[in-house]
């Protein structure tokens, strides 16, 4: 079982403060999208460029910072991340406040807090690699994603709740002390963590900027993943901010049950992340990536049949509880195989590279489908995406070109 196994007590610390600023994240689940929509009125375009524009211009920020963070030490540079996160968020209660909250600070806002996270997930991925025997990938990997989803699935109601005693912002308040206790739990890891060593002698040359996207696209196993992800991540979370208008704006759906519509199906993350383990054990990851990652996409359109009161309500938790469970299941067998098939000296930007190509795929598709919705409405534009997502199975491999003769466990 995922949950017996010890990995050490410094990966005990690294878990623990991923899943403090996890649970913190969850009060404030879609909370810019939140206070846009109930405190500044915007409509479905301004909704859609803050989900898209501001992770956008944070992606392009992240660039430079891969091949800077390589080769230095990486939790200096994941405690750094979370003071900038925390510093960025905590701006906005005190814009709040002081009547001078405008859209243009949540769109600046939700790009440095992007910029950081991209480069925090990349240190923390080159870390945990260095930090557990390689066997254990799966089973640290696995149990992130179950934090994250347990997160969602206690959190959203708990800040939906908090906003309507205390007002639209308390959830970012929480959100932002949740980046400094997870500053506080890596710097509480113990033992001396060795710099990394250049490959030559100068990591911070141009050509080093796409050293991870040469890694990923020359690499036959994780191109077609990479190429997979970023149009099913895309078209998932092109459909939060038209949610967030069909659901609050057209359907008249209070923010509890809008939280409650999202949190109760990551209850099924809890699934899929602990099944991943013994699911790779028996059918391999290559299995997994062509049979869960076609189940991921085909609920999506179900969400275009969203209706008014309890009817609605519960179309949208199952269609959501369908897509976590293969999502849970699937992301933890994704992030070993990439760990696994990354050299030492590149994790850091192969993983810079995917999470940058991912956000800016969700911020272009974000975009256009906040286009979509001003024209049509946002029902026409879930099912667009809806009907979209149903190609990207196509993109999955057919087989395996990394795959040992023999075997069928995570390639180590």
């Amino acid at each position: 079982m995922v949950g017996r196994r010890r990995l050490g007590r410094p990966f005990g610390w690294l878990w623990a403060s991923y899943a403090v600023s996890a649970y913190g994240s969850g009060l404030g689940f879609g909370a810019l999208p939140l206070i846009a929509v109930l405190v500044l009125r915007a409509g479905p375009a301004e909704v859609s460029a803050l989900s898209a524009v501001g992770p956008a211009v944070g992606a392009l920020v992240a660039v430079p910072l891969a091949p800077w963070m390589e080769f230095r030490r990486k939790r200096p540079v994941m405690i750094m991340m979370d003071l900038v996160r925390s510093a960025a968020m905590a701006t906005i209660p005190l814009a709040y406040a002081f009547g001078r909250l405008g859209f243009v600070q949540l769109l600046v806002v939700s790009a440095v807090v992007a910029a950081a996270k991209i480069a925090f997930n990349a240190a923390s991925g080159a870390y945990l690699k260095a930090l557990v025997r390689p066997d254990d990938l799966l089973v640290a990997n696995a149990r992130f994603e179950s934090t994250n989803w347990s997160s969602i699935a206690v959190g959203p109601p708990l800040g939906g709740a908090a906003i309507g005693l205390f007002g639209p912002v308390v959830t970012v308040v929480a959100d932002a002390l949740s980046y400094l206790l997870s500053a506080l739990g890596i710097t509480a890891i113990r033992g001396r963590e060795e710099a990394p060593r250049p490959v030559d002698r100068s990591p911070l040359r141009a050509g080093a900027l796409l050293d991870g996207w040469r890694h990923i696209m020359g690499h036959p196993g994780l191109r077609p993943l990479y190429l997979n992800q970023l149009l099913v991540a895309g078209l998932i979370m092109a459909t939060e901010p038209l949610l967030a208008v069909l659901l609050l704006r057209r359907l008249g759906f209070p923010p509890w049950q809008y939280a409650l519509a999202f949190a109760a199906p990551c209850l099924g993350g809890l699934i899929g992340s602990r099944l991943a383990r013994r699911v790779v054990a028996r059918f391999g990851p290559h299995r997994v990536f062509r049979t869960v990652g076609t189940l991921r996409a085909v609920w999506l359109i179900g969400l275009a049949l969203v209706r008014p009161g309890v009817v609605g309500l519960v179309t949208v938790i199952a269609v959501e509880l369908a897509i976590i469970i293969n999502m849970s299941l699937y992301s933890p067998v994704l992030a070993t195989y990439r760990l696994a098939h990354t050299p030492g000296h590149l994790v850091a930007r192969t993983l810079s590279a995917w999470s940058i190509g991912q956000q800016l795929a969700i911020a272009v598709l974000t975009a256009l489908a906040g286009l979509l919705a001003d024209v049509t409405g946002p029902r026409t534009a879930l099912t667009v995406a809806g009907l979209l997502i149903l190609t990207t199975p196509l993109l999955l491999p057919r087989r395996d070109p990394t795959a040992r003769p023999r075997g069928g466990g995570v390639p180590q």
